[in-house]
This record gives structure tokens, sequence and C-alpha cells, in this order.
């Protein structure tokens, strides 16, 4: 491509280069969670106690963990957990927050500072916390609870900003019209609302995708999140922390690289997403 023909692209785009490798690197990443039964035809729960803790080859070529089970398998497999995790769990906090902030700004100035107090002192303690008490009302953890708990925990930010764009969408000219023509909440929020504020905090959901997915992978890592037979690469790490010292270096480079992209990818396209609002 031409220099002039790029520079066009690229004022059209805002000024912004496309993050084409985090594009790129989350679709790959995606598309073999999805297809993994037919993308490595491995069992990824099948253990062999004859292929315990195997190098890397042609046979397995992510090596085998210390239960013997195929490691491309396995890593693909839960792969699929944590991305259930993170879209589930950003999915709960979307809905919340979108609720709760646009309930705040549209409320009287009394009712908005006392719900925005509420906000930022959830917001001073830490989300682990948060989740782990969570979990642990909800008798211990699995996929629907871990999702929920983070879900539960990480709408704060995203309400704030909700909050802020309502403040100032609530005295324009067809939001006034609205409510005195009779229009419901849910009415305002969803044909006047939310066509006008989701762009601007859109990065922000994005963003919070790979966050939910740190989040579980953290807890996981510490023994706190999923049980160790729920495949996750979060789990998949807690089981290499010995790695380094046996010398098992696959155990924890491999499912610590994929999690480490797929953060940096929804990272990247978020950090997009919010120079774009800017242009």
């Amino acid at each position: 491509m031409k220099r002039k023909e790029r520079d066009n692209i690229l004022i059209r785009l805002g000024g912004e280069r496309i993050p084409w490798f985090a594009f790129t690197a989350l679709t790959v990443i995606v598309s073999g969670c999805l297809i993994t039964g037919l993308l490595t035809g491995e069992d990824p729960y099948y253990m062999d106690p004859g292929q315990i803790s195997k190098a890397p080859s042609i046979f397995h070529l992510f090596g085998t963990d210390t239960l013997g089970r195929d490691l491309f398998a396995v890593v693909w497999h839960g792969g699929r957990i944590s991305l259930t995790i993170g879209l589930f769990s950003t999915l709960i906090t979307t809905v919340i927050a979108i609720l709760y902030g646009t309930i705040s700004g549209l409320a009287a100035d009394r009712v908005d500072d006392v719900m925005m107090r509420f906000s930022e002192i959830l917001m001073s303690v830490p989300q682990i916390l948060f989740v782990l008490f969570l979990t642990a009302l909800a008798g211990g953890g699995n996929l629907l609870t871990i999702s929920v708990a983070i879900g539960l925990t990480g709408w704060m930010p995203i309400a704030k900003m909700i909050r802020s764009e309502v403040r100032q969408l609530r005295t324009a000219g067809f939001v006034m019209a609205a409510r005195t023509m009779g229009g419901g909440f849910f009415y305002i929020l969803y044909r006047h609302l939310m066509p006008n504020y989701m762009a601007q905090v859109a990065y922000m959901i994005v963003s919070h995708i790979g966050s939910a997915i740190a989040t579980e992978a953290t807890l996981s890592f510490l023994g706190l999140g999923l049980p160790s037979n729920v495949v996750s690469w979060g789990t998949l790490l807690s089981l290499s922390q010995n790695a380094i010292l046996t010398g098992a270096w696959w155990l924890l480079i491999i499912p610590g690289a994929f999690l480490v992209i797929t953060i940096l990818c929804f990272t990247e396209l978020g950090e997009f997403m919010r120079q774009r609002r800017k242009t």
C-alpha cells in the first residue's frame, strides 16, 4: 500500500493505527478455543500416568502436564473456560453499571451524591476480597459462581462513567420531550440514553473482559478460584508452581503466554477504542 493511501486511511480512522496484531492474535485464540475438539482430537481430561511432565514433542506439541494430560488440548480447552468467565462476568458488570449509572445520573442531586459515595466505598476495597467473600457465601468456586462474583464486583468504574454521560444527556431536548410525554425509565434508557453513551463506555467494557480473565487466573493460581479438576489458564498455572524447579518450563511458559497475550489484546483493543472516542 502506498504511503499516501495509508495516511488517508489513518485520517479516516481519526489518526490512530489499528492494532492489527491484537485483532489477529485474539481472533486466532478465540477461534482455537471454540474449535478445540476438532483442533486437537485429544480429550483434555484424559490422564496418562506414563506421560507425566513430558517435554514438547511431535506427539505432544506443548508437552504434557503433571497429570499426564496433553497440554495442547488442555490449553485450548482451558482458554474456553477463561474466556467464558471473562465474557459472562463482563455481561453482568455491564448490565449493573448501565442500570446503576443511569439511575444515578437521572436522580436528584442528593440521591446521586449518596449513590456515588457508595460506589466509591466499594471501589476502595480490593476486588479480589469481594470475589472471595461472594464465592465463600456461594459455597465454593465454580464457573458460575466465579463469573457472577467477578461481575458483581467490577461495575463501579463503568457506572461512574455512565453517570457522567447521563448527567449531560438528561437535559437534552429529546430526553426532556420523552419524559414529558410519559416515557418510562426503560423506554428512555433504551431509546435515548444508551445509544448516546454506549460508544463512550465501550472501551471500558472491552478492557474489563481482560481484567476479569486476569482476576480468575489470579484466584485459581492462588488455589482460591476454580477447583483443580476444572481446566482454565489459571488452574494450569496453579499446577505449574514448581515447574521451574523441576525444569518443566513449558508448564508455566505456554499457558502463561496464552493468558498474557489474551489480556494484552483486550487491553490494546480497549485503548484503541478509548483513543477513537477522543477524536
